[in-house]
């Protein structure tokens, strides 16, 4: 009795799968670390969202104070030109001291004054200031005196101006002059906003760009020399989204957009407030990477830390899982090679988890579909020699029902064969083209014997009958479903480029490709075999007949593929007997009309490729 030797316990692969899964447990870390850092980077946008909104609000704030200022000194001058001229500043008061005196009080009592003038009614007046108006000024204070004719205060834009050493960026403030509701004249005043641009100046730095613009888009001061004054701002979405509010803006906006600088796009965060008493906006504007600094720099570090943890837990994971992926990666292999039929492959793995007894299992069916192929693969090619061999042997029986065309069938296989090989169709066609060549003539088994085996030339009833072989054999074979691609070969081997074949008249490419290769193969075959009106042509005689007829009856590329065939001696034609040529009496006259008798026997001669008796 035999003792049998204990395997060894097997370890479950749960135990081994637990193991790696408690070592990864710190992923449930890195998602916690990655949500605390999501909090605080928004936290981090929203505090630099509200540091725009404050500077852009405290520069917008000091605008509007210096704007309510400016119009109350306005005002106040306005009234004390009413007293001291008495309300008369026609062309007789304006040029009084006194007035002159109060417009150059005005201008020196302010260093953001740079120039002021008193028109009258008359648009007559006096000025005073630092700055003498160009074309562009003047402009501007006509377009206030007609405002002050309406009773109209007015906010011009801001122009550069010289003064003899550095342009300055300034803008037009006036209000009218009435007493009791007559209108007197107009004050009109000249700020330089250089006080505007060092606070812009100030609130610069640290990537941020501030500017004013007014309601239509155009620059009125920067703190940068990038833009100039009077340049229009609207390509820049956070610009043009305050125009579009058509001097309606009364909260702060911020907003990240796009900057197309040259060929880069440049990511920007943008905050607006308006200034209403202006219909101006200050604007300022910072790259994000400027902008989320803190927020890139405190995520580097966050995702340098939860890679970290991430490596050292992968690195863990790593060593624990190849126990178990190596082996699964050699059955993988081993799978991939039985797939691709290759079953001689082995496992050979020394584990006590369930692989290794997965591996003995895989080694076990590998060997038995071995042999379980290897059986297939004989059966098959018993299979396939038996059905090849049946067709060869049907064929052949056609072959021996006529003795002009004994081997016939085995001949066109042949040819075919190397036509197509010359051609280099496909191998799934080589093995349609052999069994539809082999079985071409197959339909004379249906032709009576009478007819099939006469020797001399047929009646033109009896030459209709021996063309019925085609369709014939491709209704014997037409049940065999296996057998339908190679039908067209079979019933149309007869058939002629130029529409005079049969048995349906198709044309060039109506033709399958199939029937045009054996057909080049059957007519090489007819006409180097004896027949009963003619002996065997030669090849050489044969391909120049075949040659005429390329591009009439038989498709040209074959005909070429042929003729290289037989061009590298490929071909050998091996003479068997001989049967003499049927021909005309060399002293006939005249040649006869063609009766119905003979009428096939000529057409044969014409075309040797026809049908006649056993081609």
């Amino acid at each position: 009795m035999s003792l049998k030797t204990a395997s060894p316990a097997r370890i479950p692969i749960l135990y081994v799968m637990l193991g790696v899964l408690l070592v990864i447990s710190t992923v449930p870390m890195y998602f916690y670390s990655a949500q605390v850092e999501a909090n605080n980077r928004d936290r981090l946008k929203t505090n630099e969202r509200l540091l725009q909104n404050t500077i852009t609000r405290s520069l917008a704030d000091d605008l509007s104070q210096h704007e309510r200022s400016l119009r109350m000194m306005l005002t106040n001058l306005s009234s004390a030109v009413q007293v001291a001229s008495g309300g008369d500043i026609g062309a007789k008061n304006i040029e009084a001291p006194e007035l002159r005196a109060l417009l150059e009080n005005f201008v020196s009592s302010s260093d953001d004054v740079a120039y002021a003038t008193l028109l009258n009614s008359e648009a007559k007046g006096i000025t005073a200031g630092r700055i003498a108006p160009d074309a562009f000024l003047q402009r501007e204070l006509q377009h206030a005196y007609d405002a002050a004719r309406d009773g109209r205060a007015y906010n011009g834009q801001a122009l550069q101006v010289e003064d003899g050493k550095l342009p300055h960026t300034v803008v037009l403030v006036s209000t009218p002059v009435s007493y009791g509701g007559r209108f007197l004249g107009m004050i009109g005043a000249v700020v330089d906003l250089q006080f505007l641009i060092r606070h812009l100046q100030e609130a610069s730095g640290g990537g941020l760009i501030p500017y004013v613009v007014d309601s239509q888009g155009r620059l009125v001061a920067a703190g940068t020399t990038k833009y100039v004054t009077g340049q229009d701002m609207k390509n820049l979405e956070i610009v043009r989204n305050f125009v579009d509010q058509g001097g309606k803006a009364q909260l702060a906006a911020t907003k990240e957009f796009e900057v197309h600088e040259g060929k880069n796009n440049i990511q920007m965060l943008g905050t607006y407030s308006p200034v209403t008493t202006l219909d101006w906006a200050v604007v300022v504007q910072k790259p994000q990477d400027e902008a989320y600094r803190d927020v890139i720099e405190m995520q580097r570090k966050g995702r340098l830390l939860a890679l970290l943890a991430v490596l050292v837990s992968i690195f863990v994971s790593i060593v624990a899982a190849r126990r178990i992926t190596n082996p699964l990666q050699i059955l993988a292999q081993a799978g991939r090679a039985l797939a691709r039929g290759d079953f001689s492959q082995r496992v050979h793995l020394r584990s006590r988890t369930e692989i290794g007894e997965l591996a003995e299992t895989f080694n076990t069916m590998s060997s038995e579909l071995e042999q379980f192929v290897e059986d297939l693969k004989r059966a098959a090619e018993e299979n396939r020699a038996l059905f090849l061999g049946s067709i060869q042997m049907l064929a052949g029986a056609v072959d021996e029902k006529d003795p002009y065309t004994r081997g016939h069938s085995d001949r066109v296989t042949r040819y075919s064969l190397m036509i197509a090989k010359e051609m280099n169709l496909s191998p799934e066609f080589l093995e349609t083209l052999q069994i539809s060549a082999q079985l071409h003539d197959v339909g004379k088994i249906g032709i009576e014997d009478h007819i099939l085996k006469k020797p001399g030339a047929l009646t033109t009833e009896e030459f209709e009958v021996m063309k019925t072989h085609t369709t014939k054999g491709a209704n014997i074979l037409r049940p065999v479903t296996q057998l339908a691609e190679m039908l067209p070969g079979i019933e149309l081997h007869h058939e002629s480029l130029d529409g005079r074949g049969y048995p349906y008249g198709l044309k060039a490419d109506q033709i399958p490709l199939l029937a045009r290769v054996i057909a080049v193969a059957d007519t090489f075959d007819a006409l180097t075999t004896n027949r009963p009106y003619q002996h065997a042509h030669t090849p050489e005689e044969a391909l120049k007949i075949i040659q005429n007829l390329a591009g009439k009856r038989l498709d040209p590329v074959p005909v070429a593929a042929l003729l290289a065939v037989y061009a590298r001696g490929e071909i050998r034609i091996q003479r068997v007997g001989s049967i003499k040529r049927v021909v005309a009496p060399q002293s006939v006259p005249a040649a006869p009309q063609p009766t119905p008798a003979t009428a096939p026997v000529l057409a044969e001669a014409e075309d040797p490729s026809l049908e006649r008796t056993r081609v």
